[in-house]
């Protein structure tokens, strides 16, 4: 879908596409976030009219603050050649940081721990959603409680075993079903209302002011509860490069928020008639014969909710892939029409065992709420950091314009932030330790490839004085193309000196190539490619990607035919270096870093794989390298 042809595209046809990818985690949590709030077990909220409509009222502007005006009207306008997310923030943000290592430093770290943020919250969400989807089991027929977990983890596992098959199919169900529920939620609310029309007062936010008056300390605990209402706020700027900016805030303000906030208000105007409904108020809106249907629909629901919290990692994991965040994995493509439909492996058994443990290890929706939150008000925090530097370098706002919006957005992130931090003892650290593990992971892997990276340049022999000695003693040269592979355009590939030492011969074409990934999320096809032609049938080929494109030697290769230099596949060897990595203990990275690094250069994706090298043309040369 591409909002960059609006004539091509149908605004109502992509709202509707986009209703049903966007706001799938939002849109499932009034299944959870009401009835936590008054859970006993971690909020002490007491039930009396008073703290509903504090409650309400907190509900209401949390989705105006953070999702409206935070989201929607101002971090969506920082795009990155119209694409979104942390990693293209993360970009946009280096890229303007100026010549400060101390800031670019700083805003990578911060980019880096945002994606780990995401990582954690791709987990938590996909087993809180479901999970509480399928506790309406116990409204309909409270004997089947013991089958609540098995049957979560049932569909959690199909779930995940169907992405391979990609989401071309499912996706064109995914709008109508989110249509249908929205719709649910919306009527189920208004039914409600119905019977209490004075519970719409709570739209002042006078409410929730006089809610901290009064309460400070448990209005402030609450906030942890209340964030959940707001959980996939961050989606709608991650996908906003599939849809555009306005059919997502189309879908948000004409149907989206107004079905969530009659939800969120029948469930109040309920637990006020009738307070044993704060046991599940979301299904006890539903008349008894609708209970089951509305189970189907809300497990369908939040299994649209976990599809895009999975398709968003693996989008991630490209993307900090490509940007040198993570080692080299094998990516399968899904779709022959959509190229940003992609299904990793590794990333999606790894988020099952995570996904499956936590449900298995919390039980219900409502202890793993107590972990649920941390992740996303720490990845909202990140965000504002980031995008200040996009607001006061790229839009060239002023320090005091920045520093009140800023301070603004920043006043209840870090409220929302700081009341899940009380969470941490009841299973916030879960997400923290998810997020540190994968923090220092990638980490490990961006500070050894730039340990390789130096080490390798240091050792490597000038391309000109090489190039210049060969003219001068030439030695035989056979029939073909060479094409050596190497991150350091000026220096000479190891993998040439090795094959000029043991086979004492080089091709009567060198091609010395270099591929780039730079901080945008495509490069067209007028910048893909440079080519330099050097002395004696040497070249040297500098090809570029954006962080999202899809890495295709052979395709692009050809695009050096305009510049004099063809290439035949089958004449053409590809020569890889391959080296063997050992750790020393000389310093640059502490030795059991470099020894996760290693394990991890061991593990990573072939380059033959990787950048679809024809296997039986590639010729790799190992060599030990101490670091």
């Amino acid at each position: 879908m591409d909002n960059n042809n609006p004539k091509k595209t149908r605004l109502p046809a992509l709202a509707l596409a986009a209703l049903g990818v966007v706001f799938g985690d939002i849109g499932t949590s009034p299944l959870y976030t009401m009835k936590e709030v008054f859970s006993v077990g971690h909020h002490p909220v007491a039930l009396n009219p008073a703290n509903v409509y504090g409650i309400l009222s907190l509900i209401t502007w949390a989705l105006i603050l953070i999702v409206s005006i935070k989201y929607v009207a101002f971090i969506m306008r920082a795009d990155n050649r119209g694409e979104g997310g942390i990693m293209a923030l993360l970009a946009l943000a280096s890229r303007n940081a100026g010549q400060s290592r101390v800031k670019q430093r700083n805003i990578m770290l911060l980019g880096i721990l945002g994606a780990c943020m995401f990582y954690a919250d791709g987990m938590i969400t996909p087993a809180i959603s479901v999970l509480s989807a399928i506790e309406g089991l116990e409204v309909a027929a409270p004997h089947l409680h013991q089958f609540i977990v098995p049957i979560t983890l049932l569909v959690l596992f199909a779930l995940f075993l169907a992405q391979s098959k990609g989401t071309a199919i499912m996706g064109k169900f995914f709008g109508p079903v989110m249509l249908l529920w929205f719709g649910s939620l919306g009527l189920l609310g208004a039914i409600n209302i119905a019977h209490d029309l004075t519970i719409f007062k709570a739209l002042n936010p006078f409410y929730a002011v006089d809610f901290f008056a009064h309460q400070p300390k448990i209005a402030f605990v609450a906030l942890g509860a209340v964030v959940l209402a707001v959980t996939g706020a961050e989606a709608l700027y991650a996908d906003m490069g599939h849809f555009g900016r306005f059919p997502i805030r189309l879908a948000w303000f004409g149907f989206v928020l107004p079905a969530l906030l009659l939800n969120y208000f029948g469930q109040g105007a309920l637990i006020l008639g009738d307070p044993s409904a704060v046991k599940n108020p979301f299904y006890l809106l539903a008349p008894e014969w609708s209970l089951f249907p509305l189970i189907g629909l809300a497990t369908l629901a939040t299994v649209i909710a976990s599809q895009a919290v999975i398709t968003g990692a693996f989008s991630v994991s490209r993307q900090a892939l490509q940007l040198g965040y993570l080692p080299r994995m094998h990516i399968q493509h899904t779709s022959e029409s959509e190229q940003g439909q992609v299904y990793m492996p590794r990333v999606n058994w790894g988020l099952m065992v995570g996904v499956m443990a936590l449900v298995i290890g919390f039980g219900s929706s409502g202890d793993l709420a107590a972990a649920y939150g941390i992740a996303v008000t720490g990845d909202m925090v990140i965000t504002t950091l980031l995008a200040s530097v996009v607001f006061r370098e790229i839009w060239g706002w002023s320090k005091l314009k920045t520093a009140l919006l800023v301070g603004l957005f920043l006043i209840v992130d870090l409220a929302f932030f700081g009341a899940n931090v009380l969470k941490i003892p009841d299973g916030g650290w879960v997400p923290l330790l998810i997020g540190s593990i994968i923090f220092v992971l990638m980490l490990t892997w961006k500070n050894g490839r730039t340990l390789l990276y130096k080490h390798l340049k240091s050792e490597a022999m000038e391309l000109t004085p090489f190039i210049e000695a060969i003219g001068a003693h030439p030695p035989a040269r056979v029939p073909g193309t060479a094409l050596f592979m190497t991150p350091n355009p000026e220096g000479v590939p190891h993998a040439m000196l090795h094959n000029l030492k043991h086979n004492k011969v080089l091709h009567e074409k060198v091609v010395i190539l270099t591929v780039r990934f730079s901080d945008y999320p495509h490069t067209n096809l007028a910048e893909r490619v440079n080519v330099e032609a050097l002395p004696y049938e040497f070249y040297r080929v500098i090809i570029n990607y954006g962080f999202k494109d899809e890495p295709d030697l052979p395709r692009d290769l050809d695009l050096c035919n305009k510049y004099g230099l063809i290439f035949d596949t089958m004449d053409t060897s590809f020569f890889i270096g391959k080296e063997i990595l050992i750790a020393s203990e000389k310093s640059g990275m502490a030795y059991w870093r470099k020894k996760i690094f290693i394990g991890m250069f061991r593990s990573a994706e072939t380059i033959t794989n990787q950048f679809k090298l024809p296997p039986n043309r590639v010729v790799e040369l190992g060599s030990q390298v101490r670091i």
